[in-house]
């Protein structure tokens, strides 16, 4: 397993935090989340205009080609930043679903798009009772000539307000959790419903309302196996997304952290030179780095599908990344004290973003439910 970025990667890395150091700072973010949009039109375009946008489509389609690998440095940067943007909406969830599932003319049509960041798109797949279940599907699919109708609801929908268009997961048969009778819809964001709503990080996400909302199959309708491992592909590539932005996450509350206790005086002494806060320190790093290989795994398990552990990597690196994610944020908070918990301080919106990051996909329990059943 390769651990270095390679040059690309690492120049890619570099001009991105630079970017987000000069332009996406704790009280520029502040004022983002509180815009009525809750994200920044400017910032995406200037994430655009580095190409990283771009990462993940094929060359044929305007993009830069990579895979989780390439993400890697990205999503952790944006941990770092804590970042509002719909990167992983759009560019990650969004691109995965139409590479996985859609026909060429659909990848002709979109992919470009969606490289350059002319088009944001949503992954709407959630429903209130599916408990992470990634196939536990209840919306419905039915077909009136040659239209297309869903009739359903998606619970959480991360940056609906912000998509165009929609990816919508549906049934034509069976039952929630079948394999059998899923197909992958694009819906326009003009024709659905959106009942909008933020998370406790600030991210904008939405519910999905779905009343007859006319649909366009994404590829071919009835290949219900290829929807089944378009979903399952996507929800892949969102994981390890989340696992590296949580890893970014873990950085910035270990930077803030560490400048605190070796600037912040108690009793005429710097609070780092106390043994009981610089072993506290030392295992923030120690759960760091664990977190780091972790994330790594989990981009080597969805770029390399076909080896043997792919199926239990991911999960297990979701899982342990949540459990020292958790772990590291509330040692940080503990650390700076009362400070930590204000509005108006960094740390405190690490933890919120860790508790939404861990939710996503599936949180420890869920992991830890899915590798028992490995």
């Amino acid at each position: 397993m390769q651990f270095d970025l390679n040059e690309d990667q690492q120049a890619l890395a570099q001009s991105l935090s630079r970017l987000l150091d000069d332009h996406y700072g704790f009280e520029q973010r502040r004022a983002i989340a509180h815009s009525p949009a809750g994200w920044s039109e400017a910032a995406w375009g200037q994430l655009a205009a580095l190409g990283v946008t771009a990462l993940g489509i094929p060359e044929a389609f305007g993009g830069l080609g990579g895979g989780a690998g390439d993400r890697l440095p990205v999503m952790q940067a944006f941990g770092r930043a804590l970042l509002l943007e719909p990167y992983l909406a759009s560019s990650v969830l969004g691109a995965t679903a139409v590479l996985s599932a859609g026909s060429d003319a659909q990848k002709d049509r979109l992919l470009p798009a969606l490289a350059d960041g002319s088009l944001r798109m949503a992954w709407a797949h959630d429903e209130a009772q599916g408990r992470h279940a990634p196939l536990w599907i209840e919306t419905r699919a039915r077909r009136d000539g040659d239209r297309w109708h869903l009739d359903g609801a998606k619970s959480l929908v991360l940056h609906a307000g912000a998509a165009s268009r929609f990816v919508v997961s549906a049934r034509v048969s069976g039952q929630p959790g079948d394999e059998d009778g899923l197909v992958l819809f694009l819906v326009d964001a003009a024709d659905a419903k959106l009942r909008p709503f933020r998370l406790i990080d600030d991210t904008p996400a939405g519910e999905l309302v779905l009343d007859g909302t006319l649909a366009e199959p994404l590829g071919d309708a009835s290949h219900h196996a290829r929807a089944a491992e378009a979903i399952r592909a996507t929800v892949a590539a969102g994981t390890a997304a989340v696992c590296a932005d949580m890893v970014g996450t873990m950085e910035a509350a270990f930077a803030l952290t560490t400048a605190y206790v070796n600037t912040r005086k108690q009793f005429g002494r710097l609070i780092g030179e106390y043994q009981a806060l610089r072993h506290r320190v030392a295992e923030m790093a120690v759960a760091l780095e664990m977190a780091r290989s972790m994330a790594m795994a989990a981009a080597v398990a969805v770029d390399d599908p076909a080896s043997d552990h792919a199926a239990t990597d991911l999960p297990r690196a979701k899982l342990a990344i949540g459990r020292h994610a958790r772990a590291l944020c509330q040692q940080a908070i503990q650390s700076h004290g009362g400070i930590g918990m204000t509005e108006e301080y960094a740390v405190g919106h690490c933890l919120r973003r860790i508790h939404v990051l861990d939710q996503l996909f599936g949180d420890v329990d869920a992991q830890a439910a899915r590798l028992a059943r490995l």
